[in-house]
């Protein structure tokens, strides 16, 4: 009787309908989730280590940065100076290279003495002038232009015809040999050679250039001339010619 009403309860009825209990499922279910939560264990144990570490490895990282802090600041100014020397820099308006500058400076001084003997030559029509203006997507600061009295234009080296180019190279080089001579403490250039260009010349231009080169003889300077050109016989007494022949060339001299 006892068994019979408890059957008759509510939730023995209940009990009695739900399929019947699996004892070796869930031991085994048991024994996984036994093994999951010590993985999950281990798990935090090994994340709790990890950010002890990171802790610690933050207040270093902090450290190093306060004592980076100088550091910084000086490579900070070291690259500044550096790009402004190297004409990087957005501080460096013409782009110009340190080195550049120094050139400049001294390629005015060449200018200023090719131009002495560049007006000259030209029957002072003209002017060597430095130039730190840039041009196309060059960098600045080694131009040189030329003035012309006749236009009172300024423009570029590269406008001169073959004839006016030789006569401005070469004012070039005697002004760079006077620059040399006196920034070397006293030692001097005494001889200059030149090669060729005189056949782009005209008469009148031939007879300047020749007086000036007269005149560094006059600073005793030796001069030597190798060209082509018969005019310069009249002009020249002392001349070594090389003739050719059927077995060879023949140096003569001639006086």
């Amino acid at each position: 009787a006892a068994v019979a009403d408890r059957r008759a309860e509510q939730d023995a009825r209940e009990a009695a309908e739900l399929p019947p209990a699996r004892p070796a499922e869930a031991s085994s279910a048991h024994d996984t989730a036994e093994w999951l939560l010590r993985e999950a264990a281990s798990a935090h144990a090994t994340a709790r280590e990890r950010c002890a570490e990171l802790d610690r490895l933050s207040w270093r990282v902090a450290e190093e940065v306060r004592r980076l802090g100088p550091v910084r600041e000086e490579y900070e100014r070291v690259a500044r100076l550096a790009g402004l020397t190297a004409g990087t820099s957005a501080d460096n308006e013409r782009k110009m290279r340190l080195e550049s500058y120094v050139l400049a400076a001294r390629l005015e001084q060449v200018a200023a003495a090719a131009t002495a003997r560049l007006q000259r030559m030209s029957a002072g029509r003209y002017t060597l002038v430095h130039s730190d203006a840039r041009t196309g997507g060059r960098r600045a600061g080694l131009g040189l232009h030329v003035v012309d009295a006749w236009t009172g234009s300024e423009r570029d080296t590269a406008t001169l015809s073959g004839g006016e180019t030789f006569f401005a190279s070469l004012a070039l080089a005697l002004g760079l040999a006077d620059v040399v001579t006196e920034e070397a403490g006293g030692v001097r250039l005494d001889t200059l050679f030149i090669d060729e260009g005189f056949g782009s010349l005209d008469d009148q231009t031939l007879d300047e250039v020749l007086d000036v080169l007269d005149s560094l003889r006059e600073r005793d300077r030796s001069v030597g001339i190798v060209s082509h050109v018969a005019d310069l016989r009249r002009r020249i007494p002392a001349r070594l010619e090389v003739v050719k022949e059927r077995h060879g060339s023949t140096v003569r001299h001639r006086l």
